[in-house]
């Protein structure tokens, strides 16, 4: 585990049955008096830009000034040196250490050759970083690490191709699944181990296809949950919040197979998708739970357990803080049964499955192909929406030529008001991502470019030196006379 720097806290599990347990945490920046930009949330370095009063609408713009618009607005994911004053206009509160440190680290990548096509953005790389306390050679190591085991696993293929028939059967026992998103935007997880029927569960289905469908869900938030929720938001979205639900969980609840597919399963998060929880409510934690707890938090990165509160019975108000009531399910003290689709867990709602979203992600994609293979890793936002979702709920797949679309879709918009086209006021801030993503690999291959020009240089260097040394040689030697 990297050795953290920071003061540590003890954080008190409340409503306990028989008492309060204290818990040695990592003290969360938030809560010490001084903050670090460097321990800053993902999201607080990068923002859309605040609404115009004046109205913009998509509809009327043709192709040619969706890109002469969109050329005016910087892209925070892959920034590439631009003009500071645009930057911060851009993206809100700039982190100047943060993205200094991200350009260092692409660079040590990029000098060894070991800097991907894809998987290279801005927050892909500084999660690495924050990860490892921003040393490099140990991000370094991490994210070498994380390319090799997509690249073994079949990440990409398995995130097209692997389809999990059984999901519906196998939430029935074990609860599990993104409900809404919490007050900032955020996707909201939810999971309730102690309902889990694991033997059940092995009839269901195996521990290495269950390990595929968690891969492929990973997949579905890093590519469309998190583009959804930001577009939704307004601003970028990059983590999840967690509820464990762990009434009833003691020991015997953790049986070898569960331990193993726990394992995993957290080593496979923590390894490849590190800092991508926001925070982690574990709650009606009983005095069984404790005990187990003590064992499986020595599995867990300071970093991580720094995120997670556990609470008692007593932790609704505490959640509604961070989660609309109407948003969190009857089970956990809010509002929500989602009775039509057999359950909260079930139904698998967000920004994600809205049409109007949707519809604008895939306009981008249609707007620009590399989206798809280097933004999505290969997986259409087609791919990621239709995989392992109830055939009931499946959004339809969206076929969008972005300029008939407008004209066909201009009067009805215009008739609508403001509200009914809110989102596509966004429109040409994704797609400046996507072009500013492109100038990003342009610059890229230009110092690819001049690496090769040195390497040429020393290498004619070397040449001539080489021919001068067979000079030497050559006229040195004894000249006889026969």
């Amino acid at each position: 585990m990297p050795h953290l720097k920071g003061n540590y806290d003890d954080i008190t599990v409340i409503g306990v049955d028989d008492g309060e347990q204290s818990l040695n945490f990592y003290k969360p920046p938030s809560e010490r008096g001084r903050t670090n930009s460097l321990d800053l949330p993902l999201e607080d370095s990068w923002h859309f830009p605040q609404e115009k009063n004046n109205c913009f609408s998509f509809s009327k713009l043709s192709f040619k000034s969706i890109i002469s618009t969109a050329f005016k607005f910087h892209d925070s994911m892959k920034r590439t040196g631009s003009s500071k004053s645009m930057q911060i206009n851009q993206e809100g509160p700039l982190h100047l250490k943060d993205e200094e440190l991200v350009e260092s680290f692409r660079r040590m990548l990029l000098q060894d050759g070991e800097l991907p096509v894809r998987h290279n953005d801005y927050h892909t790389l500084l999660r690495f970083l924050r990860m490892r306390a921003f040393d490099l050679m140990k991000a370094r190591e991490m994210y070498l690490k994380m390319l090799k085991w997509r690249e073994d696993f079949g990440v990409d293929a398995i995130s097209k191709e692997f389809k999990f028939e059984e999901c519906t059967e196998v939430k029935r026992c074990y609860p599990h699944g993104f409900h809404g998103v919490d007050r900032y935007g955020r996707p909201l997880y939810i999971e309730r181990i102690g309902m889990v029927d694991l033997s059940r569960l092995l009839q269901v289905t195996t521990i290495d296809r269950f390990v595929k469908y968690h891969i492929v869900e990973q997949e579905k938030t890093l590519n469309l949950r998190y583009p959804a929720c930001s577009i939704a938001a307004k601003k970028h979205v990059a983590s999840i919040t967690s509820i464990l639900d762990v009434k009833g969980v003691s020991m015997h609840n953790f049986s070898k197979p569960a331990r193993e597919l726990f394992m995993e399963i957290q080593k496979i998060d923590s390894n490849n998708y590190p800092e991508t929880l926001h925070r982690l409510f574990i709650v009606n934690a009983g005095s069984g739970f404790r005990v187990l707890w003590k064992a499986l938090k020595a599995f867990l990165e300071p970093r991580t357990l720094a995120k997670i509160q556990v609470y008692g019975s007593n932790f609704q108000d505490n959640l509604c803080e961070i989660i609309d009531p109407s948003t969190l399910p009857t089970f956990l003290g809010g509002y929500c049964t989602c009775s039509e689709f057999g359950g909260c867990l079930l139904n698998d709602k967000g920004p994600w499955n809205d049409p109007e979203i949707i519809e604008l992600l895939q306009t981008v994609c249609e707007m620009e192909p590399n989206f798809r293979s280097e933004a999505n890793g290969n997986m259409t936002t087609e791919d990621v929406m239709v995989s392992n979702q109830d055939p009931r709920k499946t959004p339809s797949r969206v076929k969008v030529n972005a300029v008939q679309h407008d004209l066909e879709t201009s009067n009805s918009r215009e008739s609508q008001g403001p509200e009914q086209h809110r989102q596509p006021r966004y429109v040409d801030d994704i797609v400046s991502q996507k072009f500013k993503a492109l100038g990003a690999g342009l610059g890229n291959v230009k110092t690819i470019l001049a690496g090769l020009l040195t390497k040429q240089e020393d290498l004619i260097r070397q040449m001539e030196e080489l021919k001068g040394l067979t000079l030497s040689v050559s006229s040195s030697k004894p000249q006889f006379i026969g």
